[in-house]
């Protein structure tokens, strides 16, 4: 859909919205200290997609404390690869902590945009803009939920949203086990199912067959290639999985793949694409939606942008006509955050989550556990809810040798 890492992308077509703000009223946050934390949490079974496996749980959490001692937090993507996460934490600590220790800031916004300026060089030199974006992203989300807190608002109501409810599905199902998962979940009040293919084409055919079968004609579905197809596997692939009534197919193909390979697969299926969870930059998630081979876009929190570029993206897919479904795949922080970038955003996107077992999921945001029948609500509590409990994680806390 895009190249990532081109630094010289043309400008985004699309007309991009002014990044979120502050009111005038608010006060400026002087910055006491930043931390992170790294956790990892075992998997009984793991965690397949198309391009690797987890075989743990991991989640790197951002605080940003100011000297009125009122905290903020954040999630930093570190699922791939296994030593991800202390790596991310070392270049916060390292790098990101430093550059905001005393800090006076107005505007989170305004604050990433300088701490991007700061590290572009370095980014470039060191060929790993996308940790340091990562890093970036759970940053910027920590500034955006101190700043709620301090206003003693929720994140959603804080970005201008007008309603706490929002829409949400069971993703990561399968390749194994799919059909019991996708039950599992449907008794607990979820509605819309998403099943991981990729693999063997047999194999994708009949777990979507048997998921269709097992949870009925009004469930929803979707599946997510993860990348893992050629432009000819795509093209004999999506018109068979669309026989099983899809609301998307995700990722048909690499990310950078060439556009004319994307509008290839976009034109032998009436089943919407989905992308945006590898997209980087403003600019290129313009040329994205511009494209018009895109029904869904799906940019992630953690691992790009975070609030401050995310919710113009999704401002820009809405008015494009585009369905608007934050892509999420980690721990309860940055779940919540996700949820609370739909809910300001509007439309009616689904927030993902996850369906495998993850304890730093359920823990880190118990607000999950209201879902019922296919919706959540985020309520009225500031920022993105209760803080995290430190000590009730130590069992899964690592050291990551900073």
């Amino acid at each position: 859909m895009t190249q990532e890492h081109d630094h010289a992308a043309p400008a985004s077509p699309v007309p991009v919205p002014a990044a979120p703000a502050l009111p005038d009223a608010a006060s400026t946050m002087c910055i006491a200290n930043v931390e992170a934390f790294v956790f990892r949490a075992p998997c009984a079974m793991p965690v397949r997609t198309a391009f690797g496996v987890m075989h743990d749980r991991p989640a790197v959490l951002v605080r940003v404390r100011d000297t009125d001692g009122v905290e903020g937090w954040g999630e930093v993507w570190c699922n791939f690869p296994g030593v991800g996460a202390e790596h991310r934490a070392r270049l916060l600590a390292s790098v990101l902590a430093p550059m905001l220790q005393g800090a006076q800031i107005a505007q989170p916004a305004q604050a990433t945009a300088e701490l991007e300026r700061r590290t572009a060089i370095l980014a470039i030199q060191c060929g790993e803009p996308g940790p340091l974006a990562q890093v970036l992203a759970g940053v910027d989300q920590a500034l955006w939920d101190l700043a709620a807190r301090r206003a003693r608002l929720p994140l959603w109501r804080l970005l201008g949203g007008s309603s706490p409810t929002i829409g949400a599905y069971a993703s990561g199902l399968g390749p194994a086990g799919a059909t019991q998962a996708a039950l599992a979940h449907q008794a607990m009040g979820y509605r819309a199912f998403k099943l991981k293919v990729g693999f063997n084409p047999q194999d994708d055919s009949d777990n979507l067959r048997a998921l269709r079968l097992a949870l009925g004609d009004d469930a929803r579905l979707m599946v997510d290639a993860n990348q893992g197809w050629s432009r000819e596997q795509a093209l004999q692939a999506c018109p068979r999985l669309a026989e099983s009534g899809l609301d998307w197919i995700e990722e048909p193909l690499r990310a950078d793949a060439p556009q004319a390979h994307w509008r290839e697969v976009a034109t032998s299926t009436t089943v919407a694409l989905a992308a945006g969870e590898n997209i980087m930059g403003i600019d290129h998630f313009g040329q994205a939606i511009a494209s018009g081979q895109l029904g869904v876009l799906q940019p992630d929190v953690a691992k790009w942008g975070g609030i401050s570029h995310c919710l113009p993206v999704a401002q820009m897919a809405l008015a494009a006509g585009l369905r608007y479904c934050p892509h999420y795949l980690g721990a309860g922080v940055g779940l919540a955050m996700s949820a609370h970038l739909l809910a300001a955003a509007g439309g009616d996107g689904m927030l993902e989550v996850d369906s495998n077992p993850n304890p730093l999921r359920e823990m880190l945001w118990p607000t999950l556990a209201g879902l019922r029948d296919g919706r959540i609500s985020l309520g009225e509590e500031a920022g993105i809810g209760a803080p995290p409990e430190l000590g009730a994680l130590e069992e899964f806390a690592v050291p990551f040798g900073y």
